[in-house]
């Protein structure tokens, strides 16, 4: 078993995440605050660039600047997400068309090797809730 995530409430659909090394995230529906979808849409998002950092650190450079970005085509009467989509800008003016295309493909195969938040979205990972009492 994974290490245990928790979350506080602080007030009206307004928690406040923690890990056991202390980071701390607001989430809730107010200012300054992730909702619990666009948590799950970053979480795929940046586990894409964890995954293949090697690879663009070793064609781009160690200091490469790189923003990532996702898009949630959202099913409102399931209230789900339906497909998601990830990409990255980066600078790559410095690659020929043939390093890019390598890259594409370098990087595509460290994310379908590595990328935990996107193998458990592919395999449709089951969840229990319990309800305990202090």
């Amino acid at each position: 078993m994974s290490k245990i995530l928790w979350a506080h409430r602080q007030g009206k659909k307004h928690y406040v995440g923690q890990n056991e090394r202390g980071a701390k995230v607001e989430i809730g529906m107010g200012e300054n605050q992730f909702t619990p979808g666009e948590l799950l849409q970053l979480a795929l998002a940046t586990c894409h660039t964890f995954s293949a950092d090697h690879v663009f650190s070793a064609a781009l450079g160690q200091d490469f600047a790189a923003a990532v970005g996702v898009a949630a085509n959202k099913d409102l009467r399931r209230d789900s997400y339906s497909h998601l989509t990830v990409e990255m800008v980066a600078d790559l003016s410095s690659l020929r068309k043939e390093q890019i295309s390598l890259l594409r493909e370098k990087s595509q195969e460290a994310i379908d090797k590595y990328c935990t938040v996107g193998h458990t979205l592919d395999d449709g990972a089951s969840y229990d809730f319990k309800l305990l009492s202090e």
